[in-house]
C-alpha cells in the first residue's frame, strides 16, 4: 500500500522530542515558528508522512500525522477534558465501535466528542448535549479540526429534561447530575445498551448507582483508572517522579428489560 502524501490543508504533528510536538494546518505560504526555528509548510505538501525535514536553524522535525489523541490533547480548551486513559475505558467497556448511535453530555469542549466520534464513523452517529451554549464555539471547531464534524450533532439543550433519540446503543456523561438523567437514559436506550457516567467525587458516583439500580440496569460497575509512565534510559529506567493519578470515577452499566429482573 502506498504512504500516504500531506496535502494544503491537512493536519500534521511536528514532532521534536517526547515533550514537544505541534499540531499544524499546512499551508503553502505559511511559516511554522518554534523556538528551534521555522519550516515552510508548503514544502512538506507531497511528502510522506514520516519524513524528516529540518528548520531554518538545521533542527531536524519528523512529520506525523496526527492520532485522535493527538487531536484530543491539543484541543482548544475552555474546560478541563477527559484524559485519554479515562476515554480507552469508556470505549472499550461500552462496546462504542463502527456504526454506534451515542448520546452524549455534556459536550464541554469536545474531547471526548472527538473520540466517540472517530470510533462510530463511518456509519454511526455521536448526538452531543451541552447547556452552556458559549462553550459549543469551541467544541465545533475542534471536532472539525479533527475531521469529524459529520459524525457529530450537538444540541444545546439540557439533558436532563429528556433525551430526544431513541433505540441508542450508549449514553455516556460527563456532568455535575448524572443521576438526573438515568431515567431518561434509560428510555433512550436499546435493550442491553451501554450506560456511562464519568465523575470527579465518590458522592455523585454513590446517587448514580442507586439511580441505577432503580431504574432497570444491570452489571453496574465502578472503576478508577490510574496511569504511570516510565523512564526508559540504559541503567537508569524507573516510573516517572510525576504521573496522572485521579482524574476521576467511571460507573458503567447495562439497560435490562424492567419486566424481566
Amino acid at each position: 500500500m502506498p504512504s500516504e502524501k500531506i496535502r494544503e490543508g491537512t493536519y500534521i504533528l511536528l514532532y521534536l522530542n517526547p515533550r514537544k510536538t505541534f499540531l499544524v494546518k499546512v499551508e503553502k505560504d505559511k511559516e511554522f515558528h518554534t523556538h528551534k526555528g521555522f519550516i515552510k509548510l508548503g514544502e512538506l505538501i507531497g511528502k510522506s508522512f514520516g519524513t524528516k525535514v529540518l528548520s531554518s536553524t538545521g533542527v531536524e522535525f519528523t512529520v506525523l500525522k496526527p492520532t485522535i489523541r493527538d487531536y484530543i490533547f491539543k484541543s482548544l480548551r475552555k474546560t478541563q477534558i477527559i484524559y485519554p486513559k479515562d476515554i480507552a475505558l469508556i470505549i472499550l467497556f461500552s462496546g462504542i465501535g463502527p456504526g454506534s448511535r451515542v448520546v452524549e453530555a455534556g459536550t464541554g469542549t469536545g474531547a471526548l466528542t472527538c473520540a466517540l466520534a472517530y470510533y462510530v464513523k463511518p456509519r454511526g452517529h455521536v448526538y452531543s448535549y451541552e447547556v452552556r451554549a458559549e462553550l459549543i464555539e469551541t467544541a465545533q471547531k475542534n471536532i472539525e479540526r479533527a475531521g469529524l464534524a459529520k459524525y457529530v450533532t450537538i444540541r444545546n439543550r439540557d439533558v436532563t429534561a429528556g433525551i430526544e433519540e431513541k433505540n441508542v446503543d450508549a449514553v455516556v456523561l460527563d456532568m455535575a447530575t448524572p443521576w438526573l438523567v438515568v431515567p431518561h437514559a434509560y428510555e433512550a436506550l436499546k435493550p442491553s445498551g451501554s450506560f456511562v457516567s464519568f465523575s470527579p467525587t465518590i458522592e455523585q458516583v454513590i446517587k448514580t448507582v442507586e439511580a441505577l439500580k432503580t431504574n432497570g440496569f444491570v452489571g453496574i460497575e465502578t472503576f478508577e483508572c490510574l496511569l504511570r509512565g516510565m523512564q526508559v534510559e540504559k541503567g537508569r529506567t524507573r516510573p516517572h517522579t510525576l504521573m496522572t493519578g485521579h482524574t476521576g470515577y467511571l460507573t458503567f452499566a447495562r439497560k435490562a428489560s424492567k419486566n424481566e429482573r
